[in-house]
Parts: structure tokens; C-alpha cells; sequence
């Protein structure tokens, strides 16, 4: 009797950690992976919606930069960079919303490489 409730408590927390998982955004990919400014891109994964992420920001951790979010839906978002991004390598930010809390940014693993001329880039190296 004592383990059958070992294992229903165990499942419990399982689901339980699954589901709370699942309400945060979590950015899985971005294409393409390397674009100029001005250029869209997307970016898949769970909880994208608009009840979930107001915005959509690159950083370079000295600088966040919001993009222009052109469709959002609860597992992609469309977005273009920003025509004054500067070459480097950038990561993805969410400004999260939930009921009754502060929003918060939350940094996802995921990169984008912003192009720029040659010499921009060679001084990068």
C-alpha cells in the first residue's frame, strides 16, 4: 500500500512539474539562424501567444533591442530586426506576463548571428 502511494505521489509531481513547465515561453528554434537587419525571421516553440509574451527583444548583454513582432501565435512569432542592429551574435528575450506579477524578461537559448559589412564583422574576430 505504502508504495502504490510512493508512485501516485511520484507521477503527481511529475505532471505537476510538466504542466508548470509547459506555461512558461520556451523558444526551441529561430530561421534561418544568421540575417541582416531588416530581415524577418521566426522563431517556434511553446506558450508564444500573446497572453504569454508581450514582446520580443535581442541582446548582446549590454544592449536589449525590441523587434517588431509582424504575427504571434501560441507556437511561433514572426519579427524583423531591427534596420539599426549592429553585427553580432545576438540572443533571444521574452517579456513574460502572468496574472498578477510583474513582467519579467527571460532569456532563451536560442542565437541569431546579425550580419553586417565585412570589415564590421572582421573587427568582431
Amino acid at each position: 500500500m505504502k508504495l502504490s502511494l510512493i508512485w501516485i505521489a511520484a507521477v503527481l509531481v511529475l505532471v505537476s512539474g510538466a504542466v508548470l513547465r509547459a506555461e512558461s515561453p520556451q523558444i526551441t528554434s529561430v530561421t534561418p539562424s544568421t540575417a541582416k537587419p531588416g530581415s524577418e525571421l521566426s522563431i517556434k516553440g511553446v506558450a508564444l501567444g500573446k497572453t504569454k509574451v508581450q514582446e520580443v527583444y535581442l541582446t548582446d548583454h549590454k544592449f536589449d533591442m525590441r523587434v517588431k513582432v509582424l504575427d504571434q501565435t501560441d507556437t511561433s512569432i514572426r519579427f524583423r530586426i531591427p534596420p539599426f542592429a549592429k553585427p553580432g551574435r545576438m540572443q533571444l528575450l521574452v517579456l513574460v506576463s502572468q496574472p498578477g506579477k510583474e513582467p519579467r524578461l527571460l532569456e532563451q537559448p536560442v542565437y541569431v548571428l546579425v550580419e553586417g559589412d565585412k570589415a564590421e564583422l572582421s573587427s568582431l574576430k
